[in-house]
């Protein structure tokens, strides 16, 4: 079946992360990516461990489907193929620091003269403007800057970065939303357009009600764990061997949980009567609610609590999650075949569309497994030129 991109081609200068999350995701929606790389080394992430017979994880687990090419960018000649590349591409992404594309002659202004239709998206920690905009920066960085440490982790003592590197994720996403609007938007206007997307944008953009918490009331906001601060009891609670989640998002499903866990005589205690009075006086309720709870087991526990339907859930572990029936029925692990690492399981692609359904393309790229058959393909060179280009270290 046909996908919704196929017929787009996106030049790839980005590396590591958040540019790379972005093209997979074109990539996996049909469009052809051709990621271009350093001769000789490549990719930072392809250094990352751990490895499967020589081939990073990392690196293969975010850069499926795609095409690798080697251009220096810094030779005469590599420039110029990246130039031609440019002219016959739809989209490019790039996650260098502000400034290196342009010191290049691979900036916005410059490519849009030989190529208007073109859009293009530069993803940085910081963005082309502001005080910042010439910084570098790293996920761990932004997490801080972005303030979504401070509400992360047990208590305000403890600030606490999210396992995932949400914030290159963010920025990754955001710029493949930006994307394709700006492609919507040349349909009807036949013009390209820059689209500028910053890791620090992204996380601000997510705090969530963080922000309209703190303008609304004056208080920080601080880390609770894994307690809500506007919705009671929302969080994890102890059982016999562990622990479970529960989200009792509104009165009734507090009044089903109380009758589940033996504790109908709170449900009508005026402590914790409505969400707001359960928010309000929560540090009263949860050890009255974990005392319950810890009288059975979190497989006995989530069977009545699902049955009376009421939200929960377990806390997984990865392997957990590779193996729960909901994951594998949504094929969310999907198997491909790597030329060097063999059979590899890769997350699956969370966006179904009817029509057009989305699918990883194949593997991960071995480094400049594809430089002669984009120079071919693409630009129509030979092969005796294109080995003088190697001779001459432009590819």
């Amino acid at each position: 079946m046909a996908k919704t991109l196929e017929d787009l081609v996106v030049l790839d200068f980005s590396r590591v992360l958040a540019g790379p999350f972005c093209t997979m995701m074109l990539c996996d929606l049909g469009a052809t990516v051709i990621k271009v790389e350093r001769p000789g080394g490549g990719d930072d992430s392809r250094t990352y461990t751990p490895f499967v017979k020589s081939e990073s994880a990392y690196f293969m687990s975010i850069n499926r489907g795609k095409k690798s090419i080697t251009l220096d960018l810094k030779h005469p000649k590599g420039k110029e193929i990246a130039v031609e590349l440019a002219k016959r591409s739809d989209v490019l992404v790039e996650n260098f620091k502000p400034g290196v594309m342009d010191s290049l002659g691979l900036g916005y202004e410059a490519l849009k003269e030989i190529n208007p239709r073109l859009v293009y998206a530069s993803i940085s920690g910081f963005g082309y403007t502001g005080p910042y905009s010439e910084r570098p920066a790293y996920d761990l960085i932004i997490q801080g800057m972005g303030g979504i440490m401070s509400i992360t982790g047990p208590d305000e003592h403890h600030p606490t970065k999210v396992g995932s590197s949400i914030a290159d994720i963010f920025a990754g996403l955001f710029a493949a939303i930006g994307i394709l609007s700006a492609l919507h938007n040349r349909e009807l206007t036949g013009r390209g357009q820059w689209i500028d997307v910053a890791m620090l944008d992204a996380m601000v953009a997510v705090l969530e009600n963080a922000v309209s918490r703190y303008l609304a009331t004056g208080n920080v906001p601080k880390p609770i764990g894994n307690r809500h601060p506007s919705i009671a009891p929302f969080c994890s609670v102890e059982t016999a061997d562990g622990f479970i989640n529960i989200a009792c998002g509104n009165d009734e499903l507090w009044r089903r949980f109380c009758r589940i866990v033996g504790l109908d005589r709170l449900a009508d205690d005026p402590r914790f009567l409505t969400n707001a009075d359960r928010v309000k006086n929560f540090s009263e309720l949860e050890p009255l609610i974990n005392e319950a709870t810890r009288k059975r087991s979190s497989t006995e526990l989530l069977k009545l609590l699902e049955e009376a339907k009421v939200p929960c859930g377990p806390i997984n572990d990865i392997a957990s999650v590779v193996k729960d029936p909901q994951v594998a029925a949504r094929e969310m692990l999907v198997e491909v075949l790597h030329p060097v690492a063999g059979a590899l399981k890769l997350p699956g692609v969370p966006i179904k569309l009817s029509d057009t359904p989305a699918s990883i393309a194949g593997p991960a790229p071995l480094l400049g497994q594809h430089t002669e058959e984009v120079l071919s393909g693409m630009l129509g060179m030979g092969r005796e030129e294109i080995e003088k280009l190697k001779e001459e270290g432009a590819i």
